[in-house]
């Protein structure tokens, strides 16, 4: 496996064995609150969700929970390398079975487990990107353990809906590629933010800033790897979001080139009652000049329940 099968030194970190995993999280605000499960992306940590954004979410009455998914962060990283790398992406493209270790059902159910671990029967979950697919598998396959569900620039699994502009993909190619060197590993991870991100929000020095904290954090992009074939593998979830019945926010960027907004509009379409607001502006990021509109619109969709 390249990269680091560890990701750093995870003696003394809050883990909990969840799933058969060990699950790095980090709460925000009183536990006896409702609480509310971040889920992020592919390849993103838990502390992409910055602690601001966080505490501004404890603002709503919330208890906040941030983690790392499997494959990245303090979390555990896969043994298993599904074979070729390369050769697995092939076949998905190949249109064949996707040779995947696991799946975003397995994603889905480490954050459900960890909750249970927890002691928390029920909560409300907020995801982004790959964590709108793991937050809508995650209502889809335990109906009974989420209050309400938020996605925010993700998708269906459905093959016309939210596609990539080219040069995006190929650069997120380039997370998926290991690079030898910490600057490097810095540089790619800031260009693909240039890429994908909200035009008029960039900052290169935050961003610099963001990507050598993940980077120093953790790396393997192998990991990555592994969580694209995850969801290359799990197909669409139209008739499981069709069949929901909970209140449910599609937040989505008009100028998202990752994630194609018609990812969002086709969520709210599925689910029945969603509400869908578009973020004017708002490329495949969710910087803090929107923070204020993200945190409304989770409040507003929990005071539907």
């Amino acid at each position: 496996m390249t990269g680091w099968s560890s990701g750093g030194n995870t003696a003394g970190v809050p883990t909990t064995k969840a799933n058969g995993i060990d699950i790095y999280h980090e709460s925000f605000g009183d536990p006896a609150d409702p609480t509310l499960l971040l889920v992020n992306g592919l390849g993103t940590q838990a502390i992409g969700y910055e602690p601001e954004y966080c505490r501004a979410l404890v603002e709503l009455g919330l208890h906040v929970i941030r983690y790392d998914n499997r494959d990245v962060g303090l979390s555990t990283h896969i043994d298993a390398d599904a074979g070729d790398l390369m050769e697995a992406f092939g076949t998905a493209v190949a249109g064949g079975e996707v040779p995947a270790p696991y799946t975003l059902s397995d994603m889905a159910s480490d954050g459900m487990c960890l909750l249970a671990e927890l002691g928390i029967e029920a909560a409300h979950v907020a995801g982004s990107s790959m964590g709108g697919m793991i937050v809508q598998t995650m209502a889809i396959e335990h109906p009974d353990r989420v209050l309400s569900m938020t996605s925010v620039m993700s998708t269906t699994g459905e093959v016309d809906y939210g596609m990539p502009d080219p040069d995006c993909l190929a650069g997120l190619a380039t997370i998926m590629a290991p690079a030898g060197t910490r600057a490097e590993r810095i540089e790619s991870g800031v260009e693909l933010q240039r890429l994908i991100g909200t035009p008029t929000e960039w900052d290169e020095q935050r961003t610099t800033e963001r990507v050598s904290q993940q980077v120093d954090r953790a790396y393997d992009p192998d990991g990555t790897s592994r969580q694209m074939l995850a969801v290359l593998a799990s197909g669409s979830r139209s008739e499981g979001l069709a069949a929901l019945d909970l209140p449910t926010m599609v937040l989505h960027g008009d100028a998202d080139r990752l994630v194609d907004i018609s990812g969002g509009e086709r969520t709210a379409e599925l689910v029945p009652g969603a509400e869908f607001r578009v973020m004017e502006g708002m490329g495949h990021d969710l910087p803090p000049a929107y923070w204020d509109r993200a945190v409304d619109a989770i409040g507003a969709n929990i005071a539907r329940l």
